[in-house]
């Protein structure tokens, strides 16, 4: 199981607003400290922690920030609408477009998905295969 993904960035403050235009949304909850960035889902008393957590920091060397090439995190919507608002959203909060909200050919015919860079690069999915909706052949 993971546990917890961590993305670098230069920027914590261009970072707070890629990434809570998405993740409040997802029901993370944000905590902001000289660490950086704590995304997590709330817990219920009693209950043991939802994972994975979501953290982005400054790097650990003091360099810069790089994403690394093959690197991805993917974040599950509710649905394809949730999909494509949260997609619009993070691009209107500092975000590049890396691929619109849609099906793709090669992947499950309920996987609909879109893909971001957030603003230092780190790529980012986010995708909803809720079967409840319709889907690519539909």
């Amino acid at each position: 199981m993971i546990s917890y993904v961590t993305v670098g960035a230069d920027d914590i403050a261009l970072a707070r607003r890629f990434y809570t235009a998405l993740l409040p949304a997802l029901g993370y909850g944000v905590h902001e400290g000289p660490e950086g960035l704590s995304f997590v889902l709330p817990v219920a008393e009693g209950a043991r922690p939802s994972l994975p957590d979501f953290y982005v920091k400054p790097t650990f060397d003091g360099g810069p920030a790089t994403a690394g090439n093959g690197a991805m995190v993917a974040f599950e919507a509710s649905s394809q609408q949730q999909v494509r608002d949260l997609h619009a959203a993070a691009v209107a909060a500092g975000g590049a477009d890396e691929g619109r909200p849609g099906f793709r050919p090669n992947y499950g015919a309920n996987f609909y998905v879109s893909y971001l860079r957030d603003p230092q690069g780190n790529k980012i999915a986010l995708f909803s295969s809720n079967p409840d909706e319709p889907g690519r052949d539909n």
